[in-house]
């Protein structure tokens, strides 16, 4: 199969974008049935209240008491009491199962879609903001799933059967008792306008950069303090709580004279003022008789109850339909492409064909590479900050595809193969490590699970980070993040002895030995030297010593390979290699 319709095959393959429906579709059975629950429950719910209009207008008559009548009445309130009682807590029970199932499936879906991304495209995220999203975002679905169903079913049938009983005693009651509902059904549209839906994005957005700023200042705490960048990094989170306080004073200051409004209109004072003024009017004048004002009373107050209880509810819906876009937006994130017939590569030889590569459309940060890496040499890459080296080397484990040419495997561009297969071939250390927390054995046999602990030591042993193990509580059972503190450096040979162990044909290195001790950067640097042998390797580097170590140095300047070659050669041309030389040496003594 080739690149073309491979890439026409995933496009194919690619499933629609995630509406809402298409997200809840799979519970609508539990849906239904937490509905019809709440149906039954709330319409039950509304047997006691009707037992006590028809008792007052049975005792407050003219005549004797009907007591198999009164007693009838007493039960069948009993009854729609007791009923009510057992459905809505069955459905308060399936809702929050259904709630439980929702959120694990959401989990579930953003573990696979993110497990199937581009890894490069986490680099172009914010870790709060994405955290967010897995964590926040997913927990905030709670009150649409667990709470808004019997919210709506009580704030629409419980209004709709009081109509229909108080329609069949006076109507004209009946069409002033609405009156404050009325009143608050006009101001919802109010809580919808643009503005006010731009407010609630705006906080949404806030806590975002609140959370991210939050993550960053913590996890680089350690270089802050010792640089005396304090002020500087806890700046940003200010500025990030600031900007939220004014959005925040801004939407509230917005939304409180219309919540003020509801709950004026809504409150049983104002529901039982204009229920009794109503009343009076029609007493007055013959046209309703007064014992027939108690109902207007009782559900006038359970008329509204329910749409007071919607309103309060409405932030709660308005941030799980915010939440469950975001959601939906990291579901949309298409997948890296899989082939449908991976081919195997025959061997190990990596070659970069007139590769071009932008994070966008506007600029290109890789133009036109043109590269061959022979099995059993070292090939660095030096160049200027922003000359595009990070963004090489992250194509070999195909955390981006080219935007332009290919990246061959083995003969194989790493589109036809399969990511497994890649990922057995190819290991990566970076100097942004990160150690999962588990225990430092599980961390170096992260891809060789199964691996012997013997395996584990040795690896160990070549990345210079055996001793170090010893050194703690537990040893190679000690847990990262409980009992296990590691440096930057110890954690980077963590990450190369997992490499390492990985025992992959081709290496790609972001300088393994950045944050080492000139010690330690002597036995890695050997160690690499030792396991050679027919590997692949590339790696960026910063150190005049890695350069000096490398078979094949490559120059890159604004994206383009301008030099390359011996690093002797190089030196000997007096060209750009030869000044980027030089202004490191004098920057290292």
């Amino acid at each position: 199969m080739t690149v073309t319709e491979l890439a026409e095959e995933g496009e194919q393959s690619t499933p629609p974008p995630a509406s809402m429906a298409g997200l809840l579709r799979p519970h609508v059975g539990a849906f239904t049935a937490v509905v019809i629950l709440q149906v039954i429950g709330a319409v039950a719910g509304l047997a006691p209240l009707l037992a006590v209009v028809e008792l007052g207008r049975a005792l407050l008559s003219s005549g004797p008491i009907d007591h198999g009548h009164v007693w009838g009445v007493v039960i069948a309130g009993s009854a729609g009491l007791f009923v009510r009682l057992v459905f809505t807590a069955a459905s308060s029970g399936v809702g929050h199962l259904l709630d439980g199932r929702v959120q694990l499936g959401f989990r579930r879906q953003l573990a696979a879609r993110l497990g199937r991304v581009p890894i490069g495209w986490f680099s172009r995220r914010r870790t709060g903001e994405l955290a967010k999203v897995v964590g926040e975002d997913v927990s905030a679905v709670h009150p649409f799933i667990a709470h808004a169903p019997g919210e709506l079913v009580a704030a629409f049938v419980v209004p709709l059967v009081s109509l229909i009983y108080l329609f069949t005693i006076d109507w004209r009651l009946t069409l002033i008792t609405l009156i404050p509902v009325v009143l608050a059904v006009a101001l919802v549209p109010l809580m919808m306008t643009p503005t006010r839906l731009r407010e609630q994005e705006d906080f949404d957005a806030g806590m975002g950069r609140i959370a991210s700023s939050a993550i960053e200042f913590v996890q680089g705490i350690a270089v802050v303090k010792a640089y005396g960048g304090g002020g500087r990094a806890h700046r940003r989170f200010r500025t990030a709580t600031d900007e939220f306080a004014d959005t925040f004073l801004r939407w509230a200051r917005g939304l409180s004279p219309i919540a003020a409004g509801m709950q004026l209109v809504l409150s049983p004072p104002f529901v039982l003022l204009v229920v009794l003024i109503g009343g009076t009017a029609l007493i007055t004048t013959g046209g309703l008789a007064a014992t027939d004002l108690l109902p207007f009373v009782l559900l006038g107050l359970g008329l509204t109850a329910p749409v007071a209880a919607l309103g309060h509810g409405f932030d709660d819906l308005q941030a799980a339909r915010r939440a469950i876009g975001r959601i939906r937006d990291v579901l949309d994130v298409r997948p890296l492409p899989e082939p449908a017939h991976p081919v195997a590569p025959q061997g190990h030889r990596v070659e970069l064909r007139e590769v071009r590569f932008g994070y966008d459309t506007d600029h290109e940060v890789l133009r036109g590479i043109d590269l061959v890496l022979e099995p059993g040499t070292v090939t660095a890459v030096v160049g200027p900050s922003g000359s595009g080296k990070s963004t090489l080397v992250q194509l070999l484990p195909r955390f981006f595809d080219p935007t332009h040419g290919a990246v061959l495997l083995g003969g194989v561009d790493l589109r036809d193969l399969g990511s497994e297969e890649l990922y057995r071939t190819v290991s990566f250390v970076f100097q942004d490590v990160r150690l999962l927390r588990t225990t430092v054995a599980d961390n170096i046999a992260l891809a060789v699970p199964h691996a012997d602990l013997d395996d584990v030591i040795r690896a160990a042993r070549l990345a210079n980070i055996h001793d170090r193990i010893l050194e703690l509580p537990r040893g190679y059972e000690s847990v990262i993040g409980e009992d296990a503190a590691l440096s930057g450096g110890e954690a980077q040979r963590i990450s190369l002895a997992r490499a390492l162990l990985a025992d992959a044909p081709v290496l790609v290195l972001d300088e393994a030995t950045a944050f080492a001790d000139p010690h330690t950067e002597q036995a890695i640097r050997g160690a690499l030297t030792t396991l050679a042998g027919d590997r692949t390797i590339l790696v960026i580097a910063h150190r005049l010593e890695t350069v000096a170590d490398a078979d094949t140095v490559v120059m890159l300047d604004n994206g383009s390979i301008v030099e390359r070659g011996k690093p002797a050669d190089l030196l000997a041309r007096n060209g750009k290699f030869a000044a980027f030389w030089q202004s490191h040496r004098m920057e290292s003594r």
